[in-house]
């Protein structure tokens, strides 16, 4: 069945005309009057819903039952990445939404090969904004990950408590950890979890150290030396596999 994301409130027995993205994605996929679907609003659960009007630029569907199933995964998981070049970070952010984080934080390092400031940030965060609700409506999430506007990593390490809270878990990816990924606790912490990745190039050791200072444990992921964005959605794997999130 079809899943469109609708950012506006409704129930059951509603009648809601679609906002122009989702009537080209019907005109695309050549649906019908009649056919099915579902709709979700990033509050939690879907929508049963039939499709009652097509024309060439709009749409409405009639508001059927509600099902409050959910996908998330039984822990909440901030990655903070430093920003990949080219569409890397797209490709991260889709796989990364599929896989199950809940929030993102885009980085900007000493190393980053891209630096994002202004109009061109708040351009690339309304584009990736759009692959969180795409991939949602593809893998059957009902809570859209927030995407956090582009920050500076020492900003962003400075606004973090100084320890960890009750529960909380910060991890840093290093090929120069000491402390190997499968030593992580085989239970889900009670709190949030933040996964650091560094940029092409990794987090500058003087990075490391402030991370380390800011109560984040460098785990390293095995011998070999992963990309950046492949990095990001090992971990996440692995992660859902070890706390049950598949």
């Amino acid at each position: 069945m079809p899943r469109f994301f609708v950012g506006k409130s409704f129930q059951s027995g509603d009648v809601v005309s679609l906002p122009d993205d989702v009537v080209r994605h019907i005109q695309v996929l050549r649906l019908q009057a009649g056919g099915p679907l579902a709709l979700f609003n990033g509050e939690g659960g879907a929508y049963q819903a039939e499709l009652i009007e097509v024309e060439r630029r709009s749409a409405s569907v009639k508001i059927g039952a509600f099902d409050a199933a959910e996908a998330e995964p039984p822990y909440r998981l901030t990655l903070a990445q430093g920003i990949a070049g080219g569409d890397k970070m797209d490709w991260l952010i889709e796989k990364a939404v599929e896989l199950g984080a809940s929030n993102f934080v885009p980085l900007t390092t000493t190393r980053s090969v891209v630096r994002l400031a202004g109009e061109r940030a708040q351009r690339r965060l309304a584009h990736w904004e759009g692959i969180v609700r795409a991939a949602c409506e593809q893998c059957g999430r009902n809570r859209l990950p927030a995407v956090a506007p582009v920050r500076e990593f020492t900003a962003w390490l400075d606004a973090l408590s100084t320890t960890p809270a009750n529960g909380e878990s910060r991890l840093l990816l290093s090929p120069r950890a000491s402390i190997a990924f499968t030593a992580l606790p085989a239970e889900p912490p009670r709190g949030e979890t933040i996964v650091l990745i560094g940029p092409e190039g990794g987090l500058s050791i003087e990075e490391e150290e402030a991370a380390t200072a800011r109560g984040f444990t460098a785990v390293a992921l095995g011998p070999r030396v992963l990309r950046t964005e492949t990095a990001g959605i090992a971990v996440l794997a692995a992660l859902a596999a070890r706390w049950g999130g598949w």
